[in-house]
């Protein structure tokens, strides 16, 4: 338990304003302290504000949590976790690679609103190549579209409750990803982190580093088909509506290996969002 710590309305909006314009934590903390704040009650009012457990915040400026600089999620636990007054279930926990089932993460209305909002913006949907350049991509043959971080109330509002969730800031994800499968399209089996062997790597992980966690969640039940495999586990997480699938990795961990299964019948909706190790700053795509 840390400290109670008085937050001026003023110093609360900086601190948010701040963080929203893609400013990590220790660089937030750098600022504080030369305006004259002391380090650990720097860290506790940022805790508060955003929401994350102190101990994030510790590790990410320690620098005890994955790479130097980098910042590494902290995995739910079962049964059932509780984040800015929304309760949601972890129906499955595998712990290597880090891997657990949501159930409720969003809401029956939130899910039909991020379809309606994204349904008009759809394109066939692109993947990143070696050279960082968005392509499309036949292993991947859904439609999508990608929110602004922050761009609707009810984008940003999905964003707080996984920072909260996972005890990384919003700032560290990439847009979030809605995907469009009709029978038949699928994703076939890849990784969601960048190869440090490809010669595009240092391009990629310009604009946030290298990925670190994903939250898949699901915005319908399709009527068959549509899971998401785990080859490495023998395990396929099911597709329904409200729940989620996040996992962990590091890179070079073939363990995360997972692919979009076919659409047998009806129709999919997800939305993708992915985790870099530090704050993530948007890049056009080409």
């Amino acid at each position: 338990m840390h400290p109670r710590t008085t937050i001026s309305p003023a110093l609360r909006e900086w601190i948010l304003a701040t963080t929203r314009a893609g400013h990590g934590v220790p660089e937030v903390l750098r600022l504080l302290k030369e305006s004259g704040y002391d380090p650990r009650q720097s860290r506790s009012m940022l805790a508060e504000v955003l929401k994350l457990p102190l101990a994030a915040l510790t590790a990410t400026t320690s620098g005890a949590v994955g790479l130097p600089g980098g910042l590494r999620p902290t995995h739910p636990r079962p049964p059932e976790v509780t984040v800015a007054g929304h309760t949601l279930q972890v129906s499955l926990s595998v712990e290597a690679p880090p891997l657990r089932v949501l159930e409720g993460l969003l809401s029956e209305h939130e899910c039909a609103e991020l379809i309606e909002l994204a349904r008009p913006r759809l394109q066939r949907a692109r993947t990143v190549d070696s050279e960082g350049r968005h392509q499309v991509d036949q292993r991947r043959t859904s439609e999508g579209m990608f929110f602004a971080l922050d761009e609707l109330p009810l984008v940003g509002r999905i964003e707080q409750r996984l920072a909260a969730l996972l005890g990384m800031p919003a700032s560290h994800g990439e847009g979030l990803q809605i995907l469009h499968y009709l029978p038949g399209q699928e994703y076939e089996p890849h990784f969601d982190w960048f190869d440090a062997q490809q010669p595009g790597y240092a391009a990629i992980t310009a604009a946030g580093g290298q990925r670190v966690a994903s939250v898949v969640m699901y915005l319908n039940t399709p009527a068959e088909g549509g899971g998401t495999a785990f080859p490495a586990l023998g395990l396929t997480v099911t597709a329904r509506r409200g729940s989620a699938v996040y996992f962990a990795y590091e890179g070079g961990d073939r363990s995360s290996l997972h692919a979009g299964l076919p659409v047998l019948a009806g129709e999919k909706w997800i939305a993708t969002k992915w985790l870099r190790e530090r704050p993530y700053r948007y890049q056009a795509q080409a």
